[in-house]
């Protein structure tokens, strides 16, 4: 793990907690660590303070997203303001926690983080909408449905023959809703399987990452893939 963050003391006691909690720390005060040793020691996650001197988290974030690094990122943030945390998750961080915090909170959020490798399917949480539902093929390493493919292993999909540029997080929700074709999806139950635990009911993290997912999937005189169920959650079908 690797773990940035200029002040001092929240520093070494949070590495401190982390070590006891059975995670291997390397501990960095500033962005340009950060960036050095992600590049010489490529950590299992980064957690990263917002703000620090010369290159900040949200820096680190959009460097290592574009060069193709897909580690689970945890921001740690003082800004409380929505707009602040979107501002993150557009960076490429996959999740974040507000100042102060709970070291426990930390912990359950990394746990999160680290077993969202191989999201498994789930069982239906609502009933199925409109034509029979379209059940997810896989062979393979490949999973198909509604006209998606994706490459598991590769970490890559495809609309049609167009490529989808997608982050850890957008991957791994459009993983859960093809895996699940056809089958309403309830909030709780995408948050628990994407987050490991739901945000609440004033969270707007999935909207935020539903609306991504429109943008890059959306074609001119395609169908929407991505269906808003009211009061209910999501589905994926081609209408």
């Amino acid at each position: 793990m690797l773990l940035a963050e200029d002040d001092r003391a929240i520093r070494h006691a949070l590495e401190r907690a982390l070590t006891l909690e059975g995670y291997a720390v390397t501990a960095v005060a500033d962005g340009v660590e950060a960036l050095a040793q992600a590049h010489t020691n490529p950590p299992d996650v980064l957690v990263l303070d917002v703000m620090m001197p010369g290159i900040d988290g949200l820096q680190v974030c959009r460097v290592l997203r574009a060069e193709g690094d897909r580690t689970p990122i945890l921001m740690l943030t003082a800004l409380v303001e929505t707009a602040d945390r979107i501002a993150g998750l557009d960076a490429g961080a996959d999740d974040y926690v507000v100042k102060p915090f709970d070291v426990e909170e930390v912990f359950a959020r990394l746990r999160a983080l680290l077993r969202r490798t191989s999201p498994a399917p789930v069982a239906a949480a609502g009933p199925a909408e409109g034509p029979a539902r379209e059940a997810a093929q896989v062979t393979g390493r490949q999973l198909e449905a509604a006209g998606l493919r994706m490459d598991l292993q590769a970490r890559r999909a495809w609309r049609g023959r167009r490529e989808l540029e997608l982050t850890r997080t957008e991957f791994e929700l459009l993983e859960l809703l093809v895996r699940n074709a056809g089958i309403v999806l309830d909030h709780s139950t995408i948050y628990d399987r994407i987050w490991g635990y739901d945000f609440g009911p004033g969270s707007k993290n999935l909207a935020v990452y539903v609306g991504y997912l429109r943008r890059k999937l959306d074609e001119p005189g395609a169908p929407q893939l991505i269906h808003t169920v009211r009061g209910v959650g999501y589905v994926l079908r081609e209408d």
